[in-house]
């Protein structure tokens, strides 16, 4: 069994990681400052004697240094994320994502750890085609344009976690997510599925920004979490760029469909513009649809729950919680 550090390990897809890897036999360790993750995340395993929990940021060199000492595998979650929050603050999410990682690699390379490094489908940019490939061009939007920020950074991320394994031989791998969904994650940051579903809970209206014909793709997080942990135990995936993710395209109209079916076909769909959301100099991509065939060839698999698997446990787990809150 192996010691892991997660880095944002209280966050969304970071606790469910951190279960996976516990209920494996692993012994983990998670960083996090707890600015978007939460602590309850990580409530029915903070008894486990194999976890252990500090609380600090990534930005803190000394700190991360220490906490990556005797570990055999690093799980760099930690990022400022979310479309709100980078458009919001592009200085926080410029020296979030770039100094830590590169402190994290300059130690794991000199350790000979084993790196998971998570990307996202943002690096794209506005790629104009249909499907993306993990070879294809980036095309980011000008500087001017905060939005962008987000995305270039964790293309720098990918950058030097290449270099590292092309100069040293950092056994790293590096995962672009797209959309990953399911429990435990919140809107706050311009996440679209647990935003929409608060609001139909809620009686709506469901706000659906610009015209909803954006198109995107939702894997459910367990499968997600399996796949970076069977993408590192695989030594062929090192150096190399995995899409991660479902290839099921939707439009964001579809899917606040989908949901008002689900809650209460009442409820009704509100529009508004990206300018009264985030600003007026704010930038969409209208499509995002992964290929993931390298993927699939290399681990044998790749997401596949339907998007109603996914609501149908996302409304669940929503209820409960309100129910929970309710009775407390």
């Amino acid at each position: 069994m192996a010691r892991c550090l997660v880095t944002g390990g209280a966050g969304f897809i970071g606790s469910h990681l951190t279960e996976r890897l516990l209920e494996l036999g692993h012994e983990v360790i998670v960083l996090d400052n707890l600015s978007t993750g939460r602590q309850e995340n990580l409530s029915h395993v903070t008894g486990n004697p194999r976890l252990s929990i500090r609380n600090g940021s990534i930005t803190d060199p000394v700190l991360l240094s220490e906490t990556t000492v005797g570990v055999d595998v690093i799980y760099h979650l930690a990022a400022a994320v979310g479309v709100k929050l980078v458009a919001d603050d592009p200085v926080r999410t410029i020296e979030t994502n770039i100094y830590p990682t590169e402190v994290l690699l300059r130690s794991a390379a000199t350790a000979r750890q084993r790196v998971f490094l998570a990307s996202t489908s943002e690096v794209y940019g506005k790629n104009p085609k249909e499907r993306w490939t993990e070879e294809d061009d980036l095309h980011f939007g000008p500087t001017s344009r905060p939005r962008w920020a987000y995305g270039c950074s964790k293309a720098i991320d990918e950058f030097l976690a290449l270099a590292y394994h092309r100069k040293f031989g950092l056994p790293v791998v590096i995962g672009r997510f797209f959309n990953v969904v399911g429990p435990r994650q919140v809107g706050h940051y311009g996440m679209v599925i647990p935003r929409f579903v608060d609001q139909a809970l809620q009686g709506g209206p469901v706000v659906v920004y610009d015209d909803g014909e954006q198109v995107r793709c939702f894997a459910h997080v367990k499968e997600v979490v399996n796949a970076i942990i069977r993408l590192v135990e695989t030594p062929a995936a090192q150096g190399l760029v995995y899409n991660i993710g479902s290839d099921a395209a939707v439009s964001i109209r579809q899917l606040a469909q989908e949901i008002i079916q689900r809650v209460d076909p009442r409820i009704r769909i509100q529009y508004l513009a990206y300018r009264e959301a985030y600003g007026d100099d704010f930038e969409d991509v209208r499509r995002r649809v992964p290929v993931v065939s390298r993927l699939e060839s290399t681990i044998g698999y790749k997401p596949s729950m339907t998007l109603g698997e996914i609501l149908d446990d996302i409304i669940r787990w929503k209820r409960e919680q309100r129910d929970a809150g309710r009775r407390s």
